[in-house]
């Protein structure tokens, strides 16, 4: 199985994840065209597509469905919250009624030999959930748009072979920048994102000796940056209640504007 980011900050995401025989995206919150040309890169193309599973109806995450539903008949796949959400906005054009299919929170989707299962996450949005992808023995998962997290995620994520998570913001960054009032509570609440800080400190909970890849995503333009983001986490995990050092795995930042490199595990 292999999961490379396309893109991955607060202005779109767009992550592949793949087998030999099935291929999905999960979100689609860039441009149709920068998604052909992030597949192209590594030998895929939209035609190659089974699905694009969206985490959440806000405009970093569909932002492309539109067209690449028009353009290349490709299934959506959302809870039913998100789907009726995405149905009432008209700046995405027209999408064939029977392209949509729903999902539910903890219950599995089989697509050939990819199971897909949702699972709840806490963001302001209608019905948002975060994704786990298995092949076989192999296990992946895109866990963004996290106010918190709670027993019930760290459950969900145990035994990863690769993940992609959050680490939004620094707090620091946030509290002093120029942002307004309402939208600095809005990202350090309950329904927010997930900061540098709480991202490691998750990461503790996840690790394990054959876990292969790490990418932190979903960066925030104003209030991050990836140094930072990456020097942060890997001080939570290495100094953090784990037999881990950060330096044990392979982690990464999953690039705002350009593909990431790709995991095969």
């Amino acid at each position: 199985m292999k999961l490379c980011s396309i893109a991955s900050g607060s202005s779109g995401n767009c992550i592949y994840i793949g087998s030999d025989e099935h291929s999905i995206l999960v979100d689609a919150g860039i441009s149709a065209k920068r998604i052909e040309q992030g597949l192209n890169s590594f030998d895929m193309t939209a035609k190659d597509l089974d699905g694009i599973f969206v985490t959440h109806e806000h405009s970093d995450h569909i932002k492309g469905i539109g067209v690449m539903a028009r353009r290349y008949h490709v299934p959506i796949y959302g809870t039913p919250g998100t789907i009726s959400e995405i149905k009432q906005m008209s700046n995405l054009g027209k999408i064939e009624e029977n392209l949509f299919h729903t999902v539910a929170a903890d219950t599995v989707l089989e697509m050939g030999d990819l199971s897909i299962e949702p699972f709840t996450i806490s963001h302001d949005a209608a019905e948002p959930v975060g994704y786990k992808i298995e092949n076989g023995d192999k296990k992946a998962a895109v866990a963004t748009d996290m106010g918190v997290y709670n027993q019930y995620i760290v459950d969900k994520l145990q035994n990863l072979d690769a993940l992609l998570l959050e680490a939004n913001h620094d707090i620091n960054m946030l509290q002093v920048g120029s942002y307004p009032y309402y939208l600095k509570r809005r990202i350090l609440g309950e329904r927010g994102h997930l900061s540098n800080e709480s991202a490691g400190r998750l990461l503790c909970e996840l690790l394990h000796d054959n876990m292969k890849a790490i990418f932190l995503g979903h960066l925030s333009h104003e209030n991050n940056y990836e140094k930072l983001a990456f020097e942060t986490v890997c001080s939570e995990v290495t100094m953090g209640d784990n037999p881990y050092k950060s330096s044990d795995f392979r982690i990464a930042v999953a690039h705002r504007d350009m593909v990431s490199e790709c995991v095969i595990i």
